[in-house]
């Protein structure tokens, strides 16, 4: 693909994910051209019909917590703050509203597709490496999994309507809250076992 057709697919690719973050993935096809600046037409010879867009979305999504995840790792002083920061920046509300909206759909929408599963794959391969990195420097308690920072991540980006109201109302505060349990200072003794892989 020449780099002036991949530039204008990732345009709207970026587009669909910021207006289907607003109005789930249900929004018009029509709105998504008008936030691109294309026409419905263009739209749909990149994109015949809405599944091929959200998986295409799905997929610009799962790359973006890959380069999120390489970035924090490598520009935070210390591998917990790094790790810190990028499930903050998971959670925060404009990209947790793209989640939720493709966390309605089912697992077979996107799991038989190479770039979504390799993608997927990488970042949380790096969520790994970042989380045994932090418990090795020390800064991050020792019996918390790679799946409970997943979990973590799965209710507040993408279930929060799971959450309680209370919960709800001010989700930054309670993530900042929990996040400060998973450090080594706090670490009193974990009951239970780490989840099953989600």
């Amino acid at each position: 693909m020449r780099a002036d057709a991949r530039r204008n697919l990732d345009k709207i690719v970026e587009a669909a994910a910021a207006v289907m973050a607003e109005r789930g993935v249900g929004a018009p096809m029509e709105a998504i051209a008008r936030r691109a600046g294309v026409g419905v037409g263009t739209l749909y010879r990149r994109f015949p019909d809405r599944n091929a867009l959200i998986a295409a979305i799905g997929e610009h999504y799962v790359h973006s917590l890959a380069e999120a995840l390489l970035e924090a790792a490598a520009n935070a002083p210390d591998a917990w703050s790094g790790l810190r920061g990028f499930v903050l920046w998971a959670a925060n509300p404009g990209r947790a509203a793209l989640a939720a909206s493709l966390a309605e759909l089912p697992d077979e929408t996107f799991l038989d597709m190479a770039e979504f599963a390799v993608a997927r794959t990488r970042w949380l391969e790096g969520l790994d490496e970042l989380v045994r990195r932090a418990q090795a420097e020390g800064g991050m308690r020792a019996d918390v999994d790679t799946e409970d920072v997943v979990s973590l991540m799965s209710l507040f980006a993408c279930h929060p309507a799971d959450l309680p109201a209370h919960v709800a109302a001010q989700p930054v505060r309670f993530l900042h809250l929990i996040l400060d349990g998973m450090q080594a200072s706090a670490a009193t003794r974990l009951p239970g076992d780490p989840p099953e892989s989600v």
